[in-house]
């Protein structure tokens, strides 16, 4: 059969995924031949793990090409959906670099440290979502027995509430809930949560000056709700932060109320050296 230019020009494109699929099996090989099983944790975190050692190691150096998704889902009897996961995880981390209709290839042998949140002032807050985006859902009066309690507000009455998600990167990483008395609330609208930081479009907004901020940190495990919105796994470990930020009179102004992902955050205390 004569050869056309289309099938010539398809050659190359051939051999190229030939050799792809061979390094591939080839990264295979490297890995355990094994079902895994819910009873050792989430099925997700099991195969990043699986995949992060090798690359660790160096046996999988920068360049290198992982195995396809489909022959990850057979070796360890698991969904596409769950290979996938794993493959987010291990890029947002800065190992892999995923690629279009392509198996993904090792980005680094050490990943990115996880963002950190510093609570030793009202910048280190700030500067916690610096390089991230704050996707807003909705404002709207919403009744919340913590928010009410909060406020000094009857238990029944309703607060301004913003809800949105904050993401790093592509990745939604952060479920966000901002309650305001309704001194505050009614004098905002939509439109004025401008900036990542909501306490800084506050202040600018409506000219609030802020003294400080309580926070407290508690951790929760990610319900179905919770996992479909930070594209987790139910059961998944939840990081969550309750911040009560306060005008220079001493009035609480905002309640913020934030749901993070604990694989994606960890946590920076400054601890001086009061012992005498």
């Amino acid at each position: 059969m004569k050869a056309t230019a289309s099938t010539i020009s398809a050659i190359p494109e051939r051999r190229g995924a030939e050799a792809a699929d061979e390094a591939g099996m080839a990264a295979l090989d490297l890995l355990p031949n094994q079902v895994l099983s819910r009873a050792d944790g989430p099925l997700y975190r099991q195969l990043t793990g699986l995949l992060k050692a090798p690359i660790s190691d160096g046996l999988l150096a920068p360049g290198s090409t992982l195995p396809r998704e489909a022959d990850l889902a057979e070796r360890f009897g698991i969904s596409l959906i769950t290979v996938r996961q794993a493959l987010r995880e291990l890029e947002s981390e800065g190992f892999i670099r995923k690629r279009a209709a392509k198996p993904a290839v090792v980005a680094a042998r050490t990943g990115r440290p996880k963002p950190s949140f510093g609570f030793s002032s009202l910048a280190a807050i700030a500067e916690s979502t610096k390089d991230r985006r704050l996707e807003i859902r909705s404002y709207r009066k919403e009744k919340s027995a913590l928010a009410s309690a909060t406020f000094g507000l009857p238990a029944e009455a309703a607060c301004h509430c913003l809800r949105a998600v904050l993401f790093v990167g592509a990745q939604p990483a952060c479920q966000c809930t901002f309650y305001f008395p309704p001194a505050i609330g009614g004098r905002l609208a939509r439109a004025d949560f401008d900036d990542v930081v909501v306490f800084r479009s506050v202040q600018r907004h409506l000219g609030i000056k802020l003294s400080g901020a309580r926070v407290t940190v508690r951790a929760e495990l990610a319900d179905a709700s919770l996992a479909r919105t930070l594209d987790c796994e139910a059961g998944d470990p939840i990081l969550v932060t309750e911040m009560v930020y306060r005008s220079a009179e001493g009035e609480p102004v905002e309640l913020t109320i934030n749901k993070n992902r604990a694989d994606f955050f960890s946590l920076t205390f400054e601890a001086p050296n009061d012992i005498v």
